[in-house]
This record gives structure tokens, C-alpha cells and sequence, in this order.
């Protein structure tokens, strides 16, 4: 949010804005590409699903590690280099995917590809809705950000109660509210691209934004799959 806020003008350019939402989609693209071949590697390698589940010090490290790199692109992205950035993005796409191994193992090889092919399509479906769409929704945003603190403050309550009702509540309000950010966020990176053409933003400039703009659009994914996943798979 500060970074668009410090960056948004108005801009007449599209075919400016065209190719900085091309990076930014390339990006994430990487980023999820990355997370599969790791989960994917970690999943099939024994070793690697007995290191992280009976090490606490690696999985607190692995999500230690992802909240790092997420804080660093959200706030610092104005004082780190471009090649930081994107290593940084990397990484984090990387540690994710360790982290999707554990919750990955318990379900169906068909129920991961069903809610593969769900997401991806929901995906889409939001994401082209947020880039085309001529009403404001910068509004919205504040109240997405409420409900997702609210969901990660009654995750956190019902680790302790275990309740059931509150579970399914998460998940359902949880893939809402991802729905509601991807269209979001959309609209705010298409703005984001017209604000930064109309600067004559150097190309290193663009690029740290568009590993910002795909880092956001990948947490939007990653979340509503996650979310896809508890749902159509049943699982607690």
C-alpha cells in the first residue's frame, strides 16, 4: 500500500502499463513455477519430509524465513537493488514450496490437481475482472485488510480451541477475501504500470515493482489454493 500510495499519477500510457503487468504476471509465474518444482522435489524425498518435520529449528526457519522476505519487498523495495529483489522473491517462492510439501502430503494426487485447475480458473476469472473493470476499488481495500487480520487473529485463537464451526468459517471467509484481493490488487498494479510509465521509471525501478506486484498477486494465489484445498479436500 505505501509504495502505491508514493507512486500513483495519472497516466495516459497502456502500452506502458501493458508491459510492466507482463513482468509482473512473468514474475509470478517464475515464483509459482518455482514453488511446484520444490514441493514437488521435497514431497518425493523422504529425507527431506523427515528433516522438516522432526527439526523445529528448519521449520520455524522456513517460516521465519518466508515472513523475512515478504516484509523486506513490501516495505524495503524502494532501498534494496533489483537483483536483491528478485533473489529475495525467489527465495521466498522457494521456501513456500517446502512449506505447501507438509500440507500437500496429506491430500489425493486428485484432489490437488481438482483444486489446481479450480484455483487457476478463479484465478483468471478475478484476476481479468480487477484488470478490466472501470469502478474504483481502492475503498475495498481497507476493508480486505481488516477481514485478513481478522482471519489470521481466529486461525491463530483456534489452534487452542479446535473448533470445528470456527475451522470452516476460516476457510470459506479466508477464500472470500482472497477472491475480493485478487481483483483488488489487479486494479491496483494495472494503475501501479500507468503510474510508473508516466514517470519514465528507469528499467530497474520497473523491475523491483514487478517482483512487488508478483509477489502480491502470488500470495493472493497461493492463498486461495490453500484455501481451495482445506475445502474440497475435507481436511483439518
Amino acid at each position: 500500500m505505501n509504495v502505491y500510495n508514493q507512486i500513483l499519477v495519472q497516466s495516459p500510457s497502456a502500452v506502458g502499463m501493458q508491459k510492466f503487468m507482463t513482468k509482473t504476471y512473468g514474475w509470478m509465474t517464475i515464483g509459482l513455477l518455482t514453488t511446484a518444482v520444490v514441493a514437488w522435489m521435497a514431497i518425493n524425498d523422504g529425507k527431506v519430509m523427515y528433516t522438516i518435520l522432526n527439526n523445529p529449528l528448519m521449520f520455524w526457519g522456513i517460516m521465519i524465513g518466508q515472513i523475512a522476505a515478504v516484509m523486506i519487498i513490501s516495505f524495503l523495495i524502494n532501498r534494496i537493488s533489483a537483483q536483491t529483489a528478485t533473489a529475495l522473491f525467489i527465495v521466498y517462492s522457494a521456501l513456500t514450496g517446502l512449506f505447501l510439501s507438509l500440507i500437500l502430503v496429506r491430500f489425493a494426487s486428485v484432489t490437488i490437481t481438482s483444486t489446481l485447475f479450480i484455483t487457476a480458473g478463479t484465478f483468471a476469472a478475478t484476476t481479468l475482472l480487477g484488470y478490466t473493470t472501470k469502478k474504483d476499488l481502492s475503498s475495498v481495500g481497507g476493508f480486505l485488510l481488516m477481514g485478513l487480520i481478522g482471519i489470521i487473529i481466529a486461525t491463530a485463537v483456534n489452534i487452542f480451541l479446535r473448533n470445528p464451526t470456527i475451522y470452516w468459517a476460516i476457510n470459506y471467509i479466508g477464500l472470500a477475501i482472497f477472491i475480493g484481493l485478487t481483483i483488488y490488487d489487479t486494479q491496483k498494479l494495472k494503475a501501479m504500470g500507468e503510474a510508473l510509465e508516466a514517470e519514465n521509471t528507469a528499467p530497474e525501478q520497473m523491475q523491483k515493482y514487478a517482483i512487488f506486484g508478483a509477489l502480491e498477486l502470488y500470495l493472493d494465489l497461493i492463498n486461495m489454493f490453500i484455501f481451495f484445498l482445506r475445502i474440497i479436500g475435507g481436511r483439518r
